[in-house]
């Protein structure tokens, strides 16, 4: 987490849901539709082939989405991307006349599979979907007029499972349609057994150093895009620049402040009376945990030193990760790292409400005790008395380790792992999801350790504000001096500083990698506010203040030249390359005379084949493969030729065919799987037909 994050305050935000109870009214319609939706808004943020994808919606499906935690910045490409997909498989289906019937969403969504399943009060205690009450339960309000309901039930299930359905037909069809003919079945197993023999005299590029070659200019690398257009097509814009970082991390005086921080408090907190509250009083980084722990699974720094305290002692303070720590030993004991109980659960609360009073509870779990003691079958008990569904599948058993400790209701886990095989007792569980009166029964306790209970006060390393100032004025004062790329390098060569680049930057992405999660969305809308040389203010981002320089805009279109140079300068080197080996080494008209004017070898490769045509020390080049099973060439030697890793030069001495494994139905089936994954690149083949409007920038 950003230093400076920690020490501002931030407002808080929150998610709403969605009510799943007007469901039914759409599945009985005749068909599935979209339905109007409450909260459409005039404004697009895209269009896809003249289909709008409205802010107020796409909106909706973001907040949806996110309440599972997702941070929603990641989310919005996502869900993008979905909606694209989305209106282009209807768009589609609707040409080809693929429909999902209301019935079909109906199978989904009350089948085996539901995703109603989610929903608690869809499942019974042995975790079977409900369907029949499900049913019951939508018929009943079908005839709900809460659109807001109704439109998030939509996004939640109906649209999804249209999607689904929709998806899997268009596949089907696409991969049904497949077709291979004899003449491709013959053609493709003559290909796989053509083996060519050849003899070759090869040159490597890297047999001349990159030094020998002369600057590539500008003209070079544009010449050769336009030579080569279809490499370099820019379907999107982008951004690259240029930055420099000012680090907000603790200096050395803000660690020595905390350690002092932490090292003034040591005696209180060892001769705390009461650790949890002394704790809850000066705040821990580190939460108390009033359990106990195997001695062998502590891994904290200087674990061998804490883990010999005596009772109420102290160690520290000492670093952990970007805490200071104090430990204190709070008791030892020897547990088991195993435990099997069964219970039975008579709840007094359920979510907060009450359930039976306190007294009723008590006499019917008293009840169930002297039954139980008396011989009565556990498993009967369990299933006419207890208040806990999920133990009904199971006679009521349960098996825990003691790492599960301190996410077992406290009064229970003391029970179940503090006792002894045998004990039978009742404990009373407050403030939890298992509230209420348990009959516990300890049946095996296995592997006795060694435990101890550890508490931590912990304070974090933060910056200063006078070190976060700091930065900050440096940064500002970098970004005051410089007014073009060179005055950038030169200002950060004196302070030492690298200059780091950032390249292929679009207008819509919320990270930027050299950023890992850092959140970059303003530096981005910068980028494209602004133009080649501009110099940013400096910008907030994780532990350091950011100065940017633009040093590059590609539109759509063929790259320029500073963006293709790293791509292209490889190739024009070799082709330079090329022509010097072919004018200085491939002397004469054989083989031998190629051989000695290089002062190299002929190679022989007896058995290229035409389906992987790897040579030697050449490897995958298809140029010299055309060359190799060109029957023009037989007996002949070819002009040398520029590969990709070296100059060749090669004499076919055959061409012809190996016995092949290989029957018809084999070749054909295998043919036939290939256009079937294929099929699953349909959605790209349509995106790349579209005609795509993208408006996320003047939003997000």
């Amino acid at each position: 987490m950003s230093v400076i994050q920690k020490i501002r305050d931030k407002g808080a935000w929150f998610l709403f849901g969605f009510i799943a109870v007007a469901l039914i009214a759409f599945i009985l319609q005749d068909g599935v539709g979209r339905g109007s939706g409450a909260f459409s808004a005039s404004s697009a943020i895209g269009k896809v082939n003249g289909t709008k994808i409205e802010l107020g919606e796409f909106d909706q499906k973001l907040n949806l989405y996110s309440q599972n935690g997702q941070d929603r910045n990641s989310l919005i490409p996502q869900l993008w991307n979905m909606e694209v997909d989305r209106i282009l498989l209807e768009q589609e289906c609707d040409k080809l006349g693929i429909t999902v019937t209301g019935k079909e969403v109906a199978d989904v969504l009350f089948g085996e599979n539901s995703p109603l399943r989610r929903e608690q009060q869809f499942v019974d205690e042995n975790g079977k979907f409900k369907a029949d009450e499900a049913r019951q339960a939508f018929a009943q309000l079908k005839k709900t007029k809460n659109a807001e309901n109704l439109q998030g039930v939509i996004q939640a299930y109906i649209d999804p499972i249209k999607q689904q359905a929709l998806r899997s037909k268009y596949d089907a069809l696409l991969q049904q349609s497949a077709y291979v003919p004899n003449w491709l079945v013959e053609k493709q197993k003559a290909d796989n057994s053509s083996i060519s023999k050849i003899n070759y005299v090869f040159v490597p590029y890297t047999s001349i150093s990159d030094s020998t070659v002369k600057d590539i200019s500008d003209n070079e690398i544009a010449a050769y895009i336009k030579k080569h257009p279809a490499g370099f097509e820019q379907k999107e814009a982008t951004r690259s620049f240029a930055y420099v970082t000012f680090s907000t991390s603790p200096s050395h005086t803000d660690s020595l402040t905390v350690y002092n921080q932490v090292l003034g408090l040591k005696n209180e907190f060892t001769n705390s009376a009461n650790t949890q509250n002394y704790l809850s009083r000066v705040g821990s980084e580190i939460p108390f945990l009033d359990a106990f722990l195997p001695k062998k699974d502590l891994k904290m720094p200087n674990a061998d030193s804490i883990k010999t305290l005596a009772d109420g002692s102290t160690f520290g303070p000492y670093l952990d990760g970007g805490n200071f720590v104090i430990a204190k030993m709070l008791g030892k004991r020897t547990l088991p790292d195993s435990v099997k109980v069964r219970h039975i659960l008579v709840k007094t609360e359920d979510k907060r409400n009450p359930v039976l009073a306190d007294s009723v509870a008590k006499k019917r779990i008293d009840s169930v005790e002297a039954l139980a003691k008396a011989g009565t079958d556990f498993n009967q008990l369990v299933q006419k008395y207890s208040d806990d569904g999920g133990s009904k599948a199971t006679k009521g058993e349960y098996d825990f380790a003691l790492q599960q400790f301190s996410n077992i209701s406290k009064e229970f886990a003391e029970a179940t792992f503090y006792g002894k095989v045998g004990d039978k007792v009742i404990v009373k569980v407050e403030n939890d999801a298992y509230a209420g009166y348990h009959y516990i029964e300890v049946i095996s306790q296995k592997n006795f350790s060694d435990a101890v209970k550890i508490a931590y006060l912990a304070k974090p390393i933060l910056a200063s504000n006078e070190t976060i100032n700091i930065a900050s004025t440096a940064a500002l004062q970098f970004a005051a001096n410089v007014k073009n790329k060179q005055q950038f390098d030169d200002e950060a060569s004196k302070q030492n500083k690298p200059v780091m680049i950032a390249q292929e930057v679009k207008e819509n992405d919320f990270s930027i990698p050299n950023f890992q999660q850092e959140p970059v969305r303003n530096l981005v809308r910068w980028l494209y506010e602004n133009k080649v040389n501009n110099v940013s203010e400096p910008m907030e981002i994780g532990d350091n203040y950011v100065v940017s320089i633009i040093t590059g805009i590609n539109n759509v279109g063929l790259k320029s030249v500073a963006a293709a140079r790293t791509q292209v300068e490889p190739f024009i080197r070799n082709e330079k390359k090329a022509k010097q080996i072919i004018e200085n080494k491939f002397k004469g008209s054989s083989l031998e005379e190629y051989a000695n004017s290089a002062a190299v070898h002929v190679e022989n490769a007896d058995s290229v084949s035409f389906a992987n045509p790897v040579i030697g020390n050449i490897g995958y080049d298809l140029k010299v493969a055309g060359a190799a099973f060109n029957k023009d060439m037989v007996g002949k030697v070819t002009t040398p030729i520029a590969g990709n890793s070296g100059v060749v030069a090669i004499k076919v001495n055959s061409i012809g065919a190996a016995p092949t494994m290989q029957d018809d139905e084999t070749i054909k089936q295998q043919i036939l799987g290939q256009m079937r994954n294929a099929a699953y690149r349909g959605m790209g083949a349509l995106r790349n037909a579209a005609t795509i409007k993208d408006y996320r920038f003047k939003v997000y």
